[in-house]
């Protein structure tokens, strides 16, 4: 009945085995806080100080590569096909 399940439950619920579970979240939860952490302080479509950068996506040139992943771009070869503002 019940009452296995319970005495099952505390003989099996050590702090230890909680570490690995521990750990995984903890650096889960800290790579997404890191990740927030890039994109707002480096992403060209965030503007932080509208006073003197209203427009900080204007300022960036073909070979900046503000994605975190670039898998078929070669920045280093863009040329510019954007007017300047």
């Amino acid at each position: 009945g019940g009452g296995e399940v319970i005495s099952h439950s505390k003989s099996n619920s050590s702090p230890t085995r909680l570490i690995p579970l521990i750990g995984f979240i903890s650096v889960g939860l800290g790579s997404a806080v890191l990740y927030l952490l890039r994109l707002a302080l480096y992403s060209p479509d965030i503007s932080w100080d509208r006073k003197n950068n209203p427009e900080p996506w204007n300022k960036l040139s073909p070979t900046d590569q503000y994605k975190f992943l670039a898998v078929s771009t070669d920045y280093k070869s863009l040329k510019k096909d954007r007017p300047s503002f």
